[in-house]
């Protein structure tokens, strides 16, 4: 295929009907997010905290027998008129949906307007399902499922073997600006006479730091009842990007002994119930173990942990005395340091919503500070608590604040930017227009490699 680009202003945030593209050429990514987790029935030594030059997740928790152990952190529609399509699902999913409903602040529909959880969602599991456990980590970086498949060989994001195999996955998750404004998760880029393909938006956790890309911050948990919360999670390396799967706590925790039974906040969960999906895979994420068969999930809280690769810090800024916690195990491995391992709920819950005034109060990112005071207050700031889970389909919820609003199908056509921290919400994003294999491009358009594009 040969393909010829120039800049087409008044197609600007529509795809081109007429472009040619093969969705599994030129696909470049190089995810920046982090992990870190360890052998559960060793719980000092942790293993590979991330590869340095392709991180894949993050991650944050502790050792319970010694709170100063780090034992993991792991870590369409319109984008114009996000009532277009924002209830729309290409596969069949849970949940009531509101053909008119009140949208909230940041354009989507409000937690309400969704109707009640099937019932579903708050059954008991324990007799029939395996148990896991979770970590926590927020290190803000752009989701490992954000990223396009660099390989046949990648089974954990959305399949790019064609537009409907890429929508059966929800397509590619959200990322945003450092303004947490919503922006493209991959662009045309790199456009030449002998290449044409995709870029994945970069990452804040790589160079690019304030001009990359983050975690929007509604993917933050959510309380939905007393007894159920949806929110996102980093899964182990045999995850799959898209999926969901519900939780349901037993009031035990990960590393728990004789010797070190549940404490208070373990108990306190008990019979509480999450829906998560799947956003980022930690690839060192433990995959189980004979006692958890099911394995970890790394749940993703603002204030669990910046990981090894920390966006969080360049989003927030705070100065570089400021006590953002363990890096691996966040707020409450800090208060835990400070307040003894045998410190009462109330003790736990204060402190870590101290810190998250702290963080959040003033950075102009409700999500963050919402999602902090949940692990305190719904989530009864439990370390590393253990659960019964099963898959499930997704909430329209969930669906939603996961699916690019930009990137609704492979054929996209959204020009390559290298500064994402000056896009504010309403801009225009420029396109590339490009003429189908055998279509005569402009003459001399290919004369210099660099113009590969025709600018209008």
């Amino acid at each position: 295929m040969i393909c010829a680009c120039g800049d087409d202003t008044a197609s600007n945030n529509a795809t081109d009907p007429n472009a040619v593209i093969d969705p599994g050429a030129g696909v470049i990514d190089n995810p920046y997010s982090s992990a870190g987790v360890t052998d559960p029935s060793n719980p000092g030594n942790t293993q590979n905290p991330g590869n340095t030059q392709n991180p894949t997740s993050s991650a944050g928790g502790t050792n319970p027998t010694d709170p100063t152990i780090p034992t993991s952190s792991a870590g369409a529609t319109n984008p114009l008129d996000p009532t277009s399509s924002a209830g729309s699902d290409p596969v069949a999913s849970s949940g009531s949906v509101n053909t008119n409903p009140e949208l909230g602040p940041d354009g989507f529909p409000t937690l309400e307007s969704y109707g009640a959880p099937p019932a579903e969602y708050t059954k008991d599991i324990s007799a029939t399902a395996k148990r896991g456990w979770n970590t926590r980590y927020w290190d803000a970086c752009k989701p490992h499922c954000s990223w396009l498949k660099e390989s046949s060989n990648d089974t954990t994001r959305a399949d790019t073997s064609s537009n409907e195999a890429f929508l059966a996955d929800f397509g590619t998750a959200r990322n945003c600006n450092i303004h947490d404004v919503e922006v493209p998760t991959f662009t045309l880029g790199d456009v030449s006479k002998a290449w044409f393909g995709y870029n994945g938006t970069r990452s804040a956790c790589g160079d690019e730091k304030e001009k990359g890309v983050f975690t929007c911050t509604d993917m933050a948990p959510i309380q939905v009842t007393e007894n159920l919360s949806y929110g996102y999670v980093a899964g182990t390396a045999n995850s799959k990007c898209g999926k969901c799967y519900h939780l349901q706590y037993d009031g035990h925790f990960a590393n728990e002994m004789e010797n070190n039974p549940p404490r208070e906040t373990h108990k306190a969960l008990k019979g509480k119930h999450m829906i998560v999906m799947a956003s980022n895979i930690g690839m060192d994420v433990a995959g189980g173990n004979p006692n958890l068969p099911a394995g970890q999930f790394d749940l993703m809280v603002p204030g669990g942990g910046v990981g090894a690769f920390d966006a969080l810090t360049t989003q927030v800024k705070k100065g570089s005395d400021f006590n953002w916690g363990a890096g691996f195990g966040g707020f409450l491995t800090e208060c835990q340091n400070q307040l003894g391992y045998d410190a009462t709920l109330v003790e736990y819950q204060t402190c870590i919503k101290d810190m998250c005034d702290a963080a959040f109060g003033d950075a102009g990112l409700p999500n963050l500070l919402r999602g902090c005071h949940w692990f305190a207050d719904w989530y009864m700031a439990a370390d590393n608590p253990t659960y019964y889970i099963e898959e499930v389909e997704c909430p329209q919820y969930l669906i939603d604040h996961y699916m690019s609003r930009y990137n609704t199908s492979l054929e996209n056509n959204f020009k390559k930017v290298t500064d994402w921290s000056t896009f504010k919400e309403g801009d225009v994003l420029d396109t590339l227009h490009c003429w189908k294999a055998g279509e005569a491009p402009p003459e001399n358009g290919w004369q210099n490699p660099s113009a590969g594009c025709d600018v209008e």
